[in-house]
């Protein structure tokens, strides 16, 4: 792949961006979470676009803005990225200062130095210097949001008011195929997350009294659970695979030069599921369901027969399937497996759509163009196995999105000590630049 540093201006600007302590799980930071929205708001005012903030009833501010092509009837491309972070959990587990961004060996230490500051400012930063050099191809509306680490309430409602809409988006909050690889995530799961409350009796009782004579919770949840559990290999049941589609002919030859999981499984410290399932792990967690329990809870460390039990399971759904059928067959099955007696309530925790972006549609294609030539290295087209619910929203409004990112799994984020590489940085600006160029060929 092609080498090189990021611009000094970029990196002093991620920097002071960083300095910020934007921790939105934590609602002492509120006026650092205004701060840093604020600071997008300057860096667009100061290349000549507007911006201001939004705030979404009690929710955080919202950055909405946009920088005007240098010619008209140019494509507008709709940015998306997110100023707020988690928090740095044990400090002492940081060899420097979380909000402190250091250099060390080639790479940016720093809460936010991959997610997402680090990752998304190349595409902000790129558009403002076109900006303020006249030669912006196209028109770039500006949207960042301060809650994508507990929920994307805000941003959620804001997109489905907003009646402008745009011929295309990027997101750049995802990540490589691998280190030399760059990627453009066509397909992402959804998911349908229940919580069971399971209760058999009024209290606790004694076992030695009652036991083998009363329904005891523990087992009449596990009764429950069992009819969708997957298989040995990792398969769900028939009925939660409805509608599930295959990957196209475009993503499976792109996955052939892909290595397969078993050093990602080795990094997170995670044992196979199956011996090939290292091998077959883009097929399994891209473009297929999977089921998990999430949480078992209930009972005493002591004789007893537990009277109240509850549990978490999550369906990851693959492209093609609805949520809500999803949802109602998944809770059937529950229901149908609760034993006589036995008080069930289940209540839904999240759910998202499903999407999957056809690989040869044109923008996809531009922004493949794009990244090799940023990066020397053709992008691969991958599927996630995890879910975005603001990208499912774009898809619902109709415009293409294009999902890609320079983290690797060695960035550590959301732990201590993330970051960033300053390849990856050059790689995003680069990027950006190359994106903004081959997309001002699409129809505006």
């Amino acid at each position: 792949m092609l080498s090189g540093d990021p611009s000094e201006r970029l990196l002093a600007d991620l920097f002071e961006w960083m300095e910020i302590p934007s921790i939105s799980t934590d609602p002492d930071h509120a006026a650092e979470l205004e701060r840093a929205a604020a600071w997008a708001v300057e860096r667009v005012a100061a290349a000549g676009g507007i911006a201001e903030l939004v705030r979404i009833g009690e929710g955080n501010p919202l950055v909405t803005g946009e920088l005007r092509a240098a010619r008209e009837n140019a494509p507008t491309l709709l940015i998306y990225g997110h100023y707020d972070v988690q928090g740095p959990g044990p400090v002492e587990l940081w060899e420097t200062p979380p909000f402190a961004p250091t250099v060390r060996d080639g790479r940016i230490y720093g809460r936010g130095s991959s997610d997402d500051k680090g990752n998304f400012l190349p595409m902000l930063h790129v558009a403002c210097e076109l900006a303020r050099d006249g030669q912006l191809p196209v028109n770039v509306r500006v949207l960042i949001e301060g809650e994508e680490e507990r929920g994307s309430e805000s941003v959620t409602r804001w997109l489905h008011e907003d009646r402008r809409g745009a011929d295309a988006a990027i997101v750049f909050d995802s990540a490589m195929a691998d280190a030399r690889t760059p990627a453009i995530t066509v397909g992402l799961r959804g998911i349908v997350m229940l919580h069971l409350r399971v209760r058999t009796a009024a209290r606790n009782l004694h076992s030695g009294v009652y036991g083998g004579s009363v329904l005891n919770a523990l087992h009449a949840l596990h009764a429950i659970l069992a009819p969708v559990l997957p298989g040995p290999d990792g398969t769900v049941r028939a009925e939660l695979r409805e509608g599930t589609l295959p990957p196209a002919q475009a993503e499976l030859d792109s996955w052939q030069g892909l290595p397969d999981a078993a050093s990602l499984f080795a990094e997170a410290g995670a044992r196979p599921l199956t011996p090939d399932s290292a091998a077959d792990y883009y097929r399994r967690n891209g473009a297929e369901p999977s089921l998990e329990v999430d949480m078992i809870a209930g009972g005493e460390p002591r004789t007893v027969v537990p009277a109240a039990a509850e549990a978490t399971v999550s369906l990851r759904l693959a492209p093609g399937q609805d949520p809500a059928t999803m949802r109602a067959t998944l809770e059937a099955l529950l229901r149908d497996a609760a034993p006589a007696g036995t008080e069930l309530e289940i209540e839904a925790e999240s759910t998202a759509a499903p999407i999957l972006f056809e690989p040869g549609g044109e923008a996809v294609r531009l922004a493949a163009r794009a990244l090799e030539r940023a990066c020397g290295t053709a992008p691969a087209f991958v599927r996630t196995g995890g879910s975005i619910p603001i990208v499912a929203e774009m898809a619902a409004r109709g415009y293409p999105v294009i999902v890609s990112g320079f983290a690797l799994p060695e960035d550590q984020i959301h732990g201590p000590n993330e970051s960033f590489s300053l390849q990856s940085l050059a790689w995003g600006e680069a990027a950006a630049r190359a994106l903004y160029e081959e997309l001002a060929t699409l129809a505006g």
